[in-house]
């Protein structure tokens, strides 16, 4: 195959996302990510550090998304309706972007610090509205943002791979399962 000029980080990302999309992200190699560009496997090399580091890469770009799109839904809101719509706008990423979602997962380290601080930013959005809307402690601030993206992730990944076969909107089954959530919030407000 013969290597085609001009190919970008942007190029890459977006074919790799594609990769994900379509396929899932175990998918995304180096070869498939090639190919699919018309280059050779090391003209990668320029662009990213090996599969881990274009995992990095992706994971960045994913985190980087899904925080501008809990940012935008939350403006202007407090509370129970800033969740609320956080919660849609999470949603609403994870299925319009299934590989990219996906990408966060396989960011293998950790300790990587872009991606750490990437990671981070999204949970203290989170954990700012929780603060400043149920005035909830530090530390319960933390174990609820805990819970809500585990609400949130385990649905997105149960729908991804065709977990829900009953006859029941899956749109209907997030709002239940959201007003549930915000009912145990205001709960444990009440105890603080």
């Amino acid at each position: 195959m013969s290597p085609r000029n001009g190919v970008k980080l942007q190029d890459i990302l977006q074919a790799a996302e594609d990769i994900a999309n379509e396929r899932g992200m175990g998918e995304v190699t180096l070869t498939t990510l090639a190919q699919k560009l018309h280059i050779r496997p090391p003209s990668l090399y320029n662009h990213v550090d090996g599969l881990n580091g274009l995992r990095q890469v992706m994971a960045l770009h994913s985190l980087g998304q899904l925080e501008e799109a809990l940012m935008s839904a939350a403006v202007g809101k407090a509370g129970d309706d800033a969740l609320t719509a956080m919660g849609k706008a999470y949603m609403q990423y994870a299925r319009e972007r299934p590989g990219l979602y996906e990408a966060m997962l396989y960011a293998t380290d950790r300790n990587h610090t872009e991606v750490r601080h990437a990671a981070d930013r999204v949970a203290e959005l989170v954990i700012s509205v929780l603060s400043s809307g149920y005035g909830f402690k530090a530390e319960d601030c933390v174990h609820a943002a805990r819970g809500f993206r585990s609400l949130l992730h385990g649905f997105a990944s149960l729908e991804q791979k065709g977990g829900f076969g009953l006859p029941v909107e899956v749109d209907r089954s997030i709002e239940v399962m959201m007003n549930t959530f915000l009912a145990g919030l205001r709960m444990q407000q009440k105890r603080v």
